[in-house]
């Protein structure tokens, strides 16, 4: 039988603290971190947030080109972090996974005081 313990948040397991405990989760969360680790990713997943957008408004408000949003839009597709929506002649873009948009939060709080 598995000693547990909850201490301010964390579970522990025989004293250890066990923030994440599955394989599976561990390989969704470092999935998740891999596609937006790069600042334009970050930047963009914001740009969306809890919404839709179409690559001519990331475009917009990003402030780069096309052809480097569309590459790094293909990144986090292909890490299921975005999904997507054709509407006549535009793909919409939305955050697959409410956690992410979590994550994106808490980091906000941590590194902008918000």
């Amino acid at each position: 039988m598995t000693n547990y313990k909850i201490i301010k948040g964390f579970r522990t397991v025989l004293g250890r603290i066990s923030l994440i405990d599955k394989q599976e989760h561990i390989e969704q969360a470092a999935r998740a971190l891999k596609a937006i680790a790069h600042p334009l990713r970050l930047k963009i997943l914001c740009v969306i947030g809890d919404q839709e957008a179409c690559v001519q408004e990331i475009v917009e408000a990003v402030g780069t080109s096309q052809s480097n949003i569309s590459q790094h839009l293909a990144i986090m597709r292909g890490k299921e972090i975005l999904h997507t929506d054709k509407r006549a002649n535009r793909v919409y873009y939305r955050v697959g996974d409410a956690r992410t948009l979590q994550l994106i939060g808490m980091m906000r709080e941590v590194f902008c005081g918000q």
